[in-house]
């Protein structure tokens, strides 16, 4: 009777733990978006290292350089060259410059054209790029929530960023450059643009509710996986899932990145110069894609650790493919004189808990690196393998007896969630009383 009514209980908490896992796979990318979000408002450093290389990109230079040089020329008309001069010889010049005009205010514009460039192309550039998005990352919260103020305005559709500072220094150019005209043009505020596109205004609120989520999200999302594991009856083969379900989840993001990109370069306006646009948008995009690759990385990982560990036939033959020749470089360097005594000794006793160690370095590792690559993930994947093949190395277990590994009670390791291999630290032979020759 007992049996009877306990399996539509097992069958409740197992479909409970599909539940939350499919719900933690479809929050993740959420979660990936909303620390793009939280990082790109909060970190002002982050913000810079998104957006200064866009200053020495071609595309960039090459639109700043028109955008500043059609400014400045609405100040500087051929007819606003005359106003120095006498009457009569603006009478003189008017008639010549009937003649003339368009090619002198060709060979004005390209003067123009050519100092803006040389201030675009300088360091100087840089330096201002760099200094107006400081001063614009202040407001960029509030221009996204549409409170407005700062160097970063949404009108419409269209988010721009101020390059005022930018023309001061061509102005002052100019002057130097022998066109002491250009002293008079007032300050002008060039808005140049960020961000084009008719969804703007929509996607500002969910951009303000991610906001709003911040580092929550991965949390809430980590933990409904968590809780998933737990109340799995084959806790192996949920930790596997789960981790595949993120990545997975990641990896729909990541395509719907690339996927956008074509759509919001198709519908930018004519105005808008299309190689300064994609450049823009990959720029944003940088550090959210190399985020979707090290969720994507991670979960791929944590998968393979996962059915590595489990006692399946395939893993306990990669497993023993591992030992078998850590074994053999054992038995080499003892050929040559290596005798591991204590060491080797205390290594088998204490090896699962060694290496479960290892494992928390590495998490702790990873989580202080506050924004991790997908090369940090794999560097650390790398040095945990280092020190678990180390620990194999120095294991050496004499005769023993008893333990995990002796072969009793092997099988697929997901049975009904209990023991080491469902959640529970993997012991080794050490762990249980071990008889040394």
């Amino acid at each position: 009777m007992g049996t009877a009514l306990e399996r539509p209980r097992r069958r409740s908490k197992s479909a409970f733990a599909v539940l939350l896992i499919v719900l933690a796979s479809v929050l993740a990318p959420l979660g990936v978006l909303s620390v793009w979000v939280k990082s790109q408002l909060t970190d002002t450093d982050r913000y810079l290292a998104t957006v200064a290389p866009l200053a020495h990109d071609p595309a960039v230079r090459s639109a700043v350089t028109n955008l500043t040089t059609d400014q400045i020329m609405k100040y500087l008309p051929i007819d606003s060259l005359l106003n120095g001069l006498a009457p009569d010889d603006q009478s003189l010049l008017n008639g010549l410059l009937g003649q003339l005009g368009g090619a002198l205010n060709d060979g004005l514009t390209g003067f123009v054209r050519g100092q803006v460039a040389q201030v675009v192309d300088s360091d100087a550039f840089a330096a201002v790029w760099v200094a107006v998005n400081r001063t614009a990352h202040a407001s960029l919260d509030k221009a996204l929530t549409g409170q407005g103020g700062g160097a970063v305005r949404i009108s419409g559709d269209t988010v721009t960023l101020d390059l005022a500072p930018l023309i001061d220094q061509v102005k002052t150019g100019l002057v130097a450059g022998g066109l002491p005209l250009a002293a008079q043009i007032p300050e002008v505020h060039t808005d140049f643009v960020l961000v084009s596109s008719d969804t703007v205004g929509s996607v500002r609120l969910w951009f303000r509710l991610l906001d709003l989520a911040g580092f929550w999200l991965p949390v809430i999302t980590l933990a409904l996986a968590l809780a998933g594991v737990l109340l799995a009856r084959r806790r192996r083969r949920a930790v596997i899932g789960a981790a595949l379900g993120i990545a997975g989840g990641a990896a729909v993001l990541g395509i719907g990145v690339d996927v956008f990109r074509a759509f919001y370069l198709d519908g930018l306006t004519a105005g808008v110069d299309q190689a300064a646009a994609g450049a823009i948008y990959d720029a944003l995009a940088r550090f959210l894609r190399s985020s979707v690759r090290t969720v994507v990385v991670l979960g791929v990982l944590v998968a393979l650790g996962a059915w590595l560990t489990g006692r399946g036939r395939q893993a306990r033959t990669v497993r023993g493919l591992w030992q078998a020749g850590l074994g053999a470089v054992r038995q080499a360097a003892e050929r040559l004189g290596l005798r591991l005594g204590a060491v080797g000794r205390f290594t088998h006793r204490f090896k699962a808990w060694l290496g479960w160690a290892a494992v928390l370095v590495a998490v702790v590792v990873l989580l202080l690196r506050g924004y991790p690559t997908a090369g940090t993930v794999l560097w650390l994947a790398v040095a945990l393998l280092v020190v678990l093949a180390v620990l194999e190395f120095l294991d050496e277990p004499g005769e023993a007896v008893g333990g995990y590994g002796s072969g009793r009670g092997e099988g697929d390791g997901d049975g009904d969630g209990q023991g080491p291999s469902d959640g529970q630290p993997p012991s080794s032979a050490g762990t249980s009383p071990t008889r040394y020759a």
